[in-house]
Order: structure tokens, then C-alpha cells, then sequence
């Protein structure tokens, strides 16, 4: 099926998104583009997901491509090397099978499989070469897409990229407890662990390699560059939140805004979704300062020299592609079947995932 099935202008959409969840500023202000891999992307991630064994083959016949997880990707990461954007889309490929397997460690009681897990996963972080042959085919394809995405820029970058990853390896773990322990978060708690599970940092970080250059602490944590990067993901956050809500509830989830807005603020749920809905257009219309705040310093780093110019082009590049994302996420929701909950037989259950119900191994 192709990304995108209808126009992509911004006046004719390619999906009917619900008014409820309709954000007529994305469709108007953020162009939607696409990298030209894309096709073989898709094709390449497909036949990645079959070989590492991360998915069943009737589950991948039948559903990957309806996913759009290469859509995701492609939609986001303009300019990427073909070879640097296959090995993000099998890293992301890779992270919605985890968030699912985390999910089914959860719904079946495997407590002691998790830790596992998330034990093997740390380590091969660190060494990923040591786990290509890993037993668990999920640390086995972690471990050759990360090293993959090691191949491309300084070992700085690789720490700094495994040092990310191990937060958010701890903090799948705590939401596993409150899962467990049907623990809902706070309202701040919840906003700051959000951004470790949605894994901000990660897909930033990501940016650079698109761009063929690993930016200077300098750069990569002045505000003018920090901040619409956090707005960038904060949106993808919340937006997430609010499309994945009926998902969720379905689920006996703890973990969403809307549910911890419902929980600890005691709004209706009516008025948690419009608070959620709230959040995500402000983080919109501050990206729009934001940005031209990073255009001015992108300006600003090109100072005659051939590193001012190599610089400049990569900030913008940077938040070229932050602006990507918003529109990528924003069509991702409504074309993915992840989010799909009425078409499905039994909505706590997606009909792509392992549902085995086996114990402990």
C-alpha cells in the first residue's frame, strides 16, 4: 500500500481524521514529506523483521505494512544517508515490538522474564556485537541495530546514545511496577517519565546522524536548540497520549495523561481529553517561535569558517527534520492499525502482537 494513498497537499488528506483529534494547523503549516527510500525502506524492514524473528510471519504478512512504522520514520528524518534511515527504521521497528512484548510481560504476569530481559538488554547495549546470536531474538535485534546505528558517527555519540537508552531502559522498569502494582503516576511524575519512555532524547539524538554530523555540547544544549526539540517530542508525546487513550483504558493501562489527569486531578474524562488536546496545540504554536529562535542561532554559528558552515547546515537540518516531525506523527495516528481499537476482535488485545499466554521459562 502506498504512504500515501490520496493527495498530500495540505488541503486533501490521505485518511478521515476525527474531529476530536483533527489539528487543522498541522494540516495547514506542516507540509507532509517523504523520504525518497522510502519504498525500499519498507520492503528492507519488512524483510528485517522476518529474519531476526521479531515478529511471526502471519503477523508480519498481515499487519506490518498496515503498521506504517517505516511511514513514521521516513516522514521524519529527510536528508538521512538511505543507509543511516534503514538503520533507524529497524531500530524502530524494533522498539514497537519491545514496547509490545514489555506490554504482554505485563498482561501475563512474567515478572521474572522482564528483568531478564532487561538485564540482557542493558549489556548489549553497552556490547552489542557479544548478542548478535542472543537466544532472545529481541536482544539479538536490538544488538544488531544498534550497532548499526553505532557505525555512523564518533564513539561520543555512542555513549551518549547508550547512556540515553539505558534511562529508558529503567524507565520501561518503573512503569512495569506501576503497572504491575496498578499505580497511576502523577500528573509531573508522569510528564517526566514520559519523556524516558517515549524516549526524547533518543530520537534527537538520531537527528545528527541524518545530518552527517554529531553536534558540539555547545550547540546540542543551547535552549535556541534544546528547545524545539523538546517541543518536537513533547507534542509526539501527547498526541500519542490522546490518540492511544481508548487503547489504553481498554488495556487497564496506568500510564497516559489523560488517565493521570482523570486520576489525581479529578477531571471528568471529557476534560482530560480536552486538557491533553490543550497541551499539544500549545507545544505547536511555541515551536513556531522556537524555530525561528534555532534558524537565528543556526545563522549565528556560521561565522566564516568551514566548521561555522558544516554547523549551521546541521542545525538546520536538525530542525528541518523537527518540523517533520510533527506532521509525521500527527498522520501516523490516523493511518497506523496500531491505534485502530474498534476494528480489533477483543480491544486490550492488538490482533499484531505475540499474545502467548506461557508462563515463566
Amino acid at each position: 500500500m502506498p504512504a500515501f494513498p490520496y493527495s498530500t497537499t495540505p488541503t486533501s488528506t490521505a485518511v478521515a481524521v476525527p474531529p476530536s483529534l483533527a489539528l487543522p494547523v498541522i494540516e495547514a503549516e506542516f507540509p507532509r514529506q517523504l523520504h525518497a527510500y522510502w519504498p525500499r525502506l519498507q520492503e528492507n524492514t519488512r524483510r528485517w523483521l522476518l529474519e531476526t524473528r521479531l515478529m511471526p510471519a502471519d503477523k508480519v504478512a498481515a499487519h506490518v505494512d498496515g503498521l506504517r512504522y517505516t511511514d513514521l520514520m521516513a516522514g521524519y528524518y529527510l536528508g538521512a544517508p538511505d543507509e543511516v534511515l534503514q538503520a533507524i527504521a529497524d531500530y524502530s521497528a524494533w522498539f514497537f515490538v519491545w514496547d509490545d512484548r514489555h506490554d504482554r510481560d505485563i498482561v501475563h504476569g512474567r515478572p521474572v522474564a522482564w528483568r531478564r530481559l532487561r538485564r540482557a538488554l542493558h549489556t548489549a547495549l553497552d556490547s552489542p556485537r557479544d548478542h548478535l546470536h542472543h537466544q532472545d531474538t529481541l536482544v539479538a535485534g536490538f544488538a544488531d541495530s544498534v550497532l548499526r546505528l553505532y557505525s555512523f558517527l564518533p564513539q561520543t555519540w555512542n555513549a551518549r546514545f547508550a547512556r540515553h537508552f539505558h534511562a529508558v531502559i529503567e524507565a520501561y522498569d518503573r512503569e512495569f511496577h506501576n503497572r504491575t502494582e496498578g499505580v497511576v503516576p502523577t500528573v509531573e511524575e508522569y510528564l517526566a517519565l514520559r519523556r524516558l519512555t517515549f524516549a526524547h532524547w533518543i530520537w534527537t539524538d538520531l537527528l545528527e546522524p541524518s545530518a552527517g554530523l554529531e553536534l558540539p555540547d555547545a550547540v546540542r544544549k543551547h535552549p535556541a536548540y534544546r528547545r524545539p526539540a523538546l517541543l518536537s517530542q513533547e507534542f509526539a508525546a501527547w498526541y500519542n497520549d490522546l490518540c492511544s487513550l481508548p487503547k489504553e483504558i481498554a488495556g487497564d493501562e496506568v500510564h497516559n495523561l489523560g488517565i493521570s489527569l482523570v486520576t489525581h486531578e479529578k477531571m471528568t474524562l471529557e476534560q482530560a481529553i480536552a486538557d491533553l488536546r490543550r497541551r499539544v496545540e500549545e507545544c505547536i504554536y511555541e515551536f513556531l517561535v522556537a524555530e525561528r529562535e534555532g534558524l537565528r542561532f543556526a545563522d549565528a554559528l556560521e561565522d566564516g569558517t568551514l566548521r561555522g558552515k558544516e554547523l549551521s547546515a546541521a542545525v538546520r537540518a536538525c530542525l528541518g527534520n523537527m518540523r517533520n516531525w510533527f506532521s509525521s506523527v500527527y498522520w501516523f495516528h490516523h493511518e497506523s492499525g496500531r491505534y485502530r481499537v474498534d476494528s480489533w476482535d477483543d480491544r486490550s488485545t492488538p490482533p499484531y502482537v505475540n499474545n502467548e499466554t506461557a508462563g515463566e521459562k
